[in-house]
């Protein structure tokens, strides 16, 4: 789940891959536009990122206050210091603000990830997968849902409803080895054997690396 929100964070943020010396340069020049312009939220909100790419949460947090404090429904920055708190484990904090945002944009998938992500870390699954139905519900199109959801119902060995999931996360992203064998696992995790099989040799003669079929087969021998 942490990979699906990380992408998520990368993807809203649409920063180009830097190294840590080019971050920490960029970091020093936006430092010096806030000087001469300290009221600007797009500066503030380029330097957080920035914060981000260099794992340092609490100075991220600390302009996403900023930010907040003239904004308290800026959804950017309440979305992306609810990631630094995650990082942070204040997890009560971080699911305040995804809580925030879902009030003003009740169909933001990312934050109700989010959220149903903290859930789980707080060890209340049962609250995260009834978010993660709220997902599926809500953006049917979308692979993401399915696959937290099939994620989760895996850790809480709900088979027949995670083979469900991991069927149509495949069905929506059919190219995706991962999905296709996190599927086959839970074949085998039923019993499944046979149908475990068809579906390893169908990966097998589409040429997927027999290195990641290897385990498999072995499970089911």
């Amino acid at each position: 789940m942490l990979l699906l929100l990380s992408v998520a964070v990368t993807q809203q943020q649409t920063v180009l891959a830097q190294t840590n010396q080019e971050w920490r340069d960029s970091l020093n020049v936006l430092n010096q536009q806030i000087a001469q312009s300290p009221y600007n939220v797009d500066l503030h909100l380029r330097k957080a990122a920035v914060n981000l790419e260099l794992q340092q949460w609490e100075f991220a947090v600390d302009e996403y206050k900023l930010i907040l404090r003239n904004d308290d429904k800026n959804l950017t920055a309440l979305f992306y210091r609810a990631y630094a708190y995650i990082h942070l484990r204040r997890y009560d904090l971080a699911k305040n603000d995804y809580n925030d945002i879902l009030l003003e944009k009740p169909t933001h998938m990312e934050a109700r990830l989010g959220l149903s992500y903290v859930y789980q870390l707080m060890g209340k699954r049962n609250d995260a997968l009834d978010l993660l139905n709220i997902v599926v519900e809500q953006h049917p199109d979308s692979v993401a849902g399915f696959v937290a959801r099939a994620s989760l119902e895996t850790d809480m060995q709900r088979y027949e409803a995670a083979l469900y999931d991991w069927e149509e996360a495949t069905k929506r992203d059919p190219d995706n080895t991962d999905y296709q064998l996190s599927y086959i696992d839970v074949l085998i995790r039923l019993g499944r054997n046979d149908a475990a099989r068809r579906e390893l040799d169908k990966l097998s003669g589409r040429g997927v690396n027999q290195g990641s079929l290897r385990a498999f087969y072995k499970r089911i021998k």
